[in-house]
């Protein structure tokens, strides 16, 4: 289950990524780009490369959290220790009220 929730996370951000990447450089020669006031010192080929990680980490981290928003509550706070190893103090298994692990 982990493997698939990744890749709800990764290929729908690569795809967006892809897409980004498209429309930035349609409109924007990558050397004219300046970095506080000097010109980049990189080939075209390194700056598409290092624009295509920023916008796919990016927009990662948007589908990561997307997903972790649509998780249910017992998805969020399941123990993820088995029940006959939790301690007797356990809330999902135990007294006190406090919460496992």
């Amino acid at each position: 289950m982990r493997a698939q929730r990744w890749m709800w996370i990764a290929w729908p951000a690569f795809l967006v990524a892809g897409l980004m990447e498209m429309l930035v450089f349609a409109f924007v020669d990558p050397r004219d780009l300046h970095w506080f006031g000097r010109d980049l010192d990189l080939s075209r080929q390194a700056i598409y490369t290092l624009a295509f990680f920023a916008f796919w980490s990016l927009t990662m981290l948007s589908s990561a959290l997307t997903t972790l928003l649509g998780m249910s509550p017992f998805e969020v706070n399941r123990c993820p220790v088995a029940p006959g190893d939790r301690p007797t103090d356990c809330a999902q298994g135990g007294v006190n009220g406090t919460r496992c692990c």
